[in-house]
């Protein structure tokens, strides 16, 4: 039977038989179209997903990519994917959650309800990612605490009896603060070790953190978001100014735009240029969707996507300047430091003139994700005057780009919770309390000795894989499924305008085809080398590369299965419902409860929330 658009105004819907709707209460039974919460004004709603797509990728993930993939044409690179690939897919979502006004269950239940499980599979992946998330903004505080002290902890080797610690003088002080105070690390995940009493308190800290931050949705985060969202900035250009500044700086910066396009013919460049513009927008997650929904109906969500892609791209150019130049200072300090000691044995009068040559070699030697924020970082901000200033200033930051991100992950739960089942919205505080308290009993994982280990295996592997295969649905089911043209007639009703067709040929081929690839490379990639994590070796003071024993595999193996088992289940649940109850597609629509299509200003939540608690007084 013909698929129907998106329900207008002439198509009410009766809340009776709807569990999704977790703001009408009792409203929608006297036929009045649902009421849903919203932005008090369109700031909040950019900072909201801004402060969720820029992240701690931006600051620890994109400059090594940059550095390790040709430097300026992997920008260009970059910038080719998000137009194709990037800000086509996130255009579609942001209308999706914007047109049906639910969390990721209710709307790809909506567009598909054999495909209902992709929002279920969103909610697992967005689960799994907060578990070890926190553990990074634990990490944060725990360094932000230890930062309010002169000389730094993590400035020189400590001394036993007069005797310097041979694990921190075979390493680096910064080596040694990070795995042995900070982490207490084990050698391998086979060692389990006890729990660290430090990062089990800062990780509660940050737990209390988010869940005083969600306590009452959107409208108590947002409070937080005007700081989180706009702060990190502040300090990015505080970094530069400063960072330019330095000796070593302009250095480090040439080297970063130095092109190398050449590296356009490897196909892992390709690959990771892709996933980073995947999990740099937030794609999959159902967090866009989230807060899309909140948006009235006339909003243009157009512009939206192509204003928070370009601002995620220039945050992490800026990130990307600030890294480059303070790691040029600490390099050139270092390559100084080695000629000068060459100098004490050998007589040389040319030591500038080798060290642009050894410069770059100095710099971004496998620095990347914590070793970029906990160790590089972190040993260039030692060398700077005001040391504990700088220190204080950076992992504050930290804290804030993971604060803003953990807000959407959370709302990437609970809303479509919410949305789906009236009992969760009529406990929605309730549902955020238990979930974090869930959150952080299961987070204690990460605070063993061992805890590191699993915090890098959930980042490479809970997410990766079953993210790409929930937007191959998403791609698949609204451009084949439900039909490009009738959703771009959709969205041409919603804003009264259409955008182009070129977006049908996008989503139908181009970005299908590039998530297939993508899932393609990521799998083999999995399957032709066993899994690999970084160790710590106490006795030799330094990382080494070791391989996953058979029962980390059956872990990794088994987080993926988890994900994406809603999938198939809702599959097959909705096939064995069609064959005892048939019934149209029509009356299908009749379960969904979609808010009036009339241009509406920006709803404020506070006169949402005394009409809701009329309604719930009455019933």
């Amino acid at each position: 039977m013909e698929k129907q658009p998106l329900p207008t105004d002439d198509e009410k819907t009766d809340a009776g038989e709807s569990e999704v709707n977790g703001y009408a209460g009792e409203e929608s039974q006297q036929g009045s179209s649902s009421t849903r919460a919203g932005w008090n004004s369109k700031i909040e709603y950019f900072l909201a997903q801004v402060g969720f797509s820029v992240g701690l990728g931006n600051v620890w993930r994109f400059p090594y990519l940059c550095h390790q993939n040709g430097g300026g044409a992997f920008l260009l690179l970059y910038v080719l994917l998000m137009l194709l690939v990037g800000i086509p897919l996130f255009f579609l979502e942001l209308a999706a959650g914007q047109a049906i006004r639910q969390g990721s269950i209710g709307v790809w239940k909506y567009i598909s309800p054999r495909l209902a499980g992709i929002g279920y599979s969103s909610c697992v992946v967005c689960f799994f990612v907060a578990l070890y998330y926190n553990v990074i903004l634990a990490w944060s505080l725990f360094y932000l605490g230890n930062s309010f002290q002169h000389p730094l902890p993590w400035e020189q080797c400590p001394e036993h009896g007069n005797v310097t610690v041979k694990e921190c003088e075979k390493s680096s002080p910064t080596s040694y603060f990070w795995y042995r105070k900070a982490l207490d690390i084990t050698d391998s995940i086979d060692e389990t070790g006890s729990f660290n009493i430090y990062i089990v308190c800062c990780l509660l800290a940050a737990w209390t953190v988010v869940c005083l931050g969600m306590f009452k949705g959107i409208k108590s985060s947002v409070k937080v978001m005007y700081f989180s969202s706009i702060f990190p900035y502040v300090v990015l250009f505080c970094f530069l100014v400063r960072g330019l500044m330095l000796d070593g700086a302009l250095e480090g910066i040439s080297h970063m735009f130095y092109p190398k396009l050449e590296i356009w013919a490897d196909v892992q460049v390709w690959r990771q240029a892709a996933t980073q513009v995947f999990f740099a927008l937030g794609l999959g997650f159902g967090s866009i969707i989230a807060y899309s929904s909140y948006n009235p109906k006339n909003n243009n969500c157009h512009r939206d996507a192509f204003t928070v892609s370009f601002i995620n791209f220039l945050t992490s150019v800026l990130a990307t300047l600030v890294v480059f130049a303070v790691l040029g200072f600490r390099a050139k300090n270092k390559v100084i430091e080695y000629f000068l000691g060459l100098i004490r044995g050998l007589f040389c009068t040319c030591v500038q003139c080798i060290i642009p040559k050894a410069h770059s070699s100095v710099c971004f030697q496998g620095v990347e994700g914590t070793g970029l924020a906990f160790i590089a970082f972190t040993e260039a901000m030692s060398l700077l005057p005001g040391s504990p200033f700088w220190s204080a200033l950076f992992f504050l930051m930290l804290l804030n780009l993971g604060l803003s991100t953990m807000f959407g992950t959370m709302e990437g739960i609970l809303a479509p919770l919410s949305d789906r089942f009236k009992t969760l919205a009529n406990n929605k505080t309730k549902l955020t309390i238990f979930s974090c308290i869930v959150g952080f009993v299961i987070g204690l994982l990460f605070t063993q000795r061992c805890g590191n280990y699993f915090v890098t295996m959930f980042d490479d592997y809970s997410a990766t894989l079953p993210l790409i295969i929930v937007v191959v649905f998403e791609t698949f089911s609204v451009s084949w499924l439900y039909g490009a043209d009738r959703f771009l007639d959709d969205i041409e009703a919603m804003l009264g305008w259409r955008p182009s067709v070129v977006y049908k040929y996008l989503w139908k081929y181009i970005c299908l085809l590039a998530m297939l690839g993508l899932l393609l490379a990521t799998t083999i990639r999995m399957f032709i080398a066993r899994p690999t994590y970084m160790a710590w070796n106490q006795e030799k003071a330094s990382e080494e590369y070791l391989e996953y024993p058979g029962w980390a595999l059956a872990v990794l193996a088994s987080l993926i299965v988890f994900a994406m088992m809603p999938v198939p289940v809702a599959l097959i649940h909705a096939l064995l419902q069609d064959r005892r109850n048939p019934r149209s597609r029509d009356t299908e629509i009749g379960q969904y409860s979609i808010v009036s299509t009339v241009d509406t200003p920006m709803t404020d939540m506070s006169e949402l929330d005394h009409k809701n608690g009329v309604a719930t007084s009455v019933s």
